[in-house]
């Protein structure tokens, strides 16, 4: 899920939609407006789900889409490998996830965790 919001808006440790990609802002500068239009801002962020560096520039009164990040508790039923099956504590959904390298040690079973989800995306968070 995701919403509109003006440029002008946003601020750091927030959320942008870069490229189909949930991104956490890193910084944002703007430049004043000039002989040839409005104002710009610069927005440097990070893909949640990926890691990558995005830059972008826009007017401040350019509207982007806004990622809803939903936070979620979860139940962890089994590992398997390098993958674990959870259990979402709310809707009783089973899914499997990826266990990232900081957590490959601290995950057990019948613990419960917290992870992220937007745009149809999951990441754990935290053990």
């Amino acid at each position: 899920m995701k919403e509109m919001a003006e440029v002008r808006e946003l601020k750091e440790n927030r959320y942008i939609i870069i490229d189909n990609e949930p991104s956490r802002i890193v910084s944002i500068s703007t430049s004043k407006p000039g002989k040839h239009g409005e104002a710009k801002a610069r927005i440097e962020a990070i893909g949640v789900f990926d890691g990558q560096k995005r830059s972008v520039i826009y007017p401040v009164r350019h509207k982007v889409s806004v990622p809803i990040m939903d936070k979620r508790n979860a139940q962890v039923l089994a590992i398997k490998g390098d993958a674990v099956e959870l259990m979402d504590l709310e809707t009783y959904e089973t899914f499997e996830m990826k266990i990232p390298d900081e957590f490959k040690d601290k995950i057990k079973e019948g613990e419960n965790i917290g992870y992220i989800q937007a745009l149809g995306k999951r990441k754990i968070t935290k053990v």
